[in-house]
C-alpha cells in the first residue's frame, strides 16, 4: 500500500498554551525520585492532612448503600447546596438562596471553564492579574478570548490599581478575574478592595469573579466579596473545599452569584458533566459543619508552625518577603545576584534536592520571586531547611 502523506495535527488552540508547569515538573520529580534522588517538594498547594473524621465517616457510610451510585443532578443535591448556603451565612454573614444562587463545582478549575463559556464570546477580552493563577490565562486562551493583564505590585500590597485599570481600553472586556486572599503573593483580602471591585464591575459592565479558596488559611478574619451590598448583581465568587477543608482530591467547590448568572452557567455545565458522586456530596455537606476549633487546628496552628520554617528557608536563600502574608504559601523576592527566579529554583533543586516554585509561572511580575508551599510534613520542611542551609547561595 502506498504510504499516505496525510498527517493528523492537533487543534490550533494547543499552540496557545503549554503543558501545565506542575504537570510537567512533577513527572520529572517522580522520575528523579524513582532513581533515588529523594527530592523534597515544597511546591504544590495540596494539603497533606486529612479532612475531618466525620467527613470521612459520612463518605464511607453513604458509599455502602445500594441505592446511591447513580447519576446525580448537575445542580447538586439539595443537602449540599443548603450546607453551602449555611456555611456562607455562618462565616461571612452572607445570605444565599440555596436553590438559585449557588452552584456546586468539581473544583475551581472547572468553574473557570464554565464561567468563561457562559459569559464570554470568542474574541472577547478578559482581565487577568499578573502575577496570578496560570489557569486564568490558559483557559482564556483555549476558549478563544483575549488575555488583558493588569498589574499587581508589591508597592500596592498586590491590590488592583483602579486608577490604572480605568485608564485602560476596556472595550470588549467581559470578565475580570480576582483572587483574594491572593495566590501566589499571600496578600490578604481588604474590604476596601472588594467595595471598589463591585463599583468597578457596575461602572464598566464587567463581571468580576473573585476566587476565594484561601480565606481560612493563616487568616483570623475571613472575608467575602459578596459581603458588599449589591455584589451579587455583577460579581461571582468561587470557594473551594480543597484548601479550607483538606479535600483537594475530592474536587468539591462552589460558586455563588445571582440566579440569572447561575442559570447560564448551569446551561453550560449540564452539557459537560453528569454531577458528583452522591456520597461525596453528602460528605462535603458534613464537612461544611466543621467546628471553628477544627479550622483553627487544621488551618492556622499547623500552618503557622510550618510558616516559621518556610521563613527560615527564605532567609537562608537570601530572599525577602512580607511577614503579613496569609494562605498556604510564602512568596519571596530573590537576591539580585540571580538573573531570574528559575536560576535559583533549579540550583536549589539540583544541589539541595528541594523543589520550590519559580514565580515566572504566575506571570512576568513574578520573574524575581519564588514560592514555598506549607503543604509538607513539619519534619520534611525541617529536613528541607537543613539541606538548604548546606546549599551555597
Amino acid at each position: 500500500m502506498k504510504p499516505s502523506n496525510n498527517r493528523v495535527t492537533p487543534a490550533d488552540r494547543l499552540g496557545l498554551v503549554s503543558e501545565y508547569y506542575f504537570s510537567r515538573k512533577l513527572k520529572e520529580i517522580a522520575r528523579r525520585n524513582a532513581e533515588g534522588e529523594d527530592i523534597i517538594s515544597l511546591a504544590i498547594g495540596s494539603p497533606d492532612m486529612p479532612p475531618s473524621a466525620a467527613t470521612i465517616e459520612t463518605l464511607c457510610r453513604e458509599a455502602r448503600k445500594d441505592d446511591t451510585h447513580g447519576y446525580q443532578p448537575t445542580i447538586g443535591i439539595p443537602q449540599l447546596r443548603q450546607a453551602m448556603a449555611d456555611w456562607y451565612q455562618r462565616w461571612y454573614g452572607v445570605s444565599l438562596n440555596p436553590d438559585t444562587e449557588i452552584q456546586p463545582l468539581i473544583g475551581s478549575k472547572e468553574g473557570i471553564l464554565h464561567v468563561t463559556l457562559a459569559l464570554a464570546n470568542v474574541g472577547d477580552k478578559v482581565l487577568v492579574p499578573n502575577p496570578g493563577y496560570p489557569t486564568y490565562t490558559s483557559l482564556t486562551k483555549l476558549l478563544g478570548c483575549q488575555v488583558v493583564n493588569y498589574d499587581l505590585k508589591a508597592d500596592d500590597g498586590y491590590q488592583p490599581d483602579f486608577d490604572a485599570l480605568e485608564q485602560m481600553d476596556l472595550s470588549g472586556v467581559k470578565l475580570m478575574w480576582t483572587n483574594y486572599p491572593n495566590m501566589p503573593t499571600g496578600a490578604n483580602a481588604r474590604m476596601a478592595t472588594y467595595e471598589r471591585l463591585v463599583r468597578f464591575a457596575k461602572d464598566q459592565a464587567i463581571v468580576v469573579v473573585n476566587d476565594n479558596p484561601y480565606s481560612f488559611i493563616l487568616n483570623d478574619n475571613p472575608l467575602s466579596l459578596l459581603q458588599v451590598d449589591g455584589a451579587k448583581d455583577s460579581c461571582i465568587e468561587f470557594n473551594s473545599m480543597s484548601k479550607s477543608h483538606n479535600m483537594p482530591g475530592w474536587r468539591v467547590g462552589m460558586l455563588a452569584t445571582n440566579s440569572e448568572f447561575v442559570s447560564w452557567i448551569v446551561k453550560v455545565k449540564s452539557n459537560i458533566d453528569s454531577g458528583t458522586f452522591r456520597p461525596l456530596q453528602l460528605a462535603a455537606a458534613q464537612a461544611y459543619q466543621n467546628s471553628a476549633e477544627w479550622h483553627s487546628q487544621a488551618n492556622i496552628k499547623l500552618y503557622r508552625e510550618r510558616r516559621i520554617i518556610a521563613e527560615q528557608i527564605m532567609q537562608t536563600l537570601g530572599c525577602t518577603y512580607d511577614p503579613n502574608q496569609v494562605g498556604m504559601f510564602l512568596w519571596g523576592r530573590i537576591p539580585e545576584s540571580y538573573a531570574d527566579c528559575e536560576e535559583l529554583t533549579e540550583r536549589v533543586l539540583n544541589e539541595a534536592h528541594v523543589f520550590i516554585t519559580p514565580g515566572f509561572i504566575f506571570g512576568s511580575n513574578g520573574q524575581r520571586y519564588v514560592r514555598i508551599s506549607l503543604c509538607a510534613k513539619t519534619d520534611k520542611m525541617q529536613e528541607a531547611l537543613g539541606r538548604v542551609e548546606k546549599f551555597k547561595v
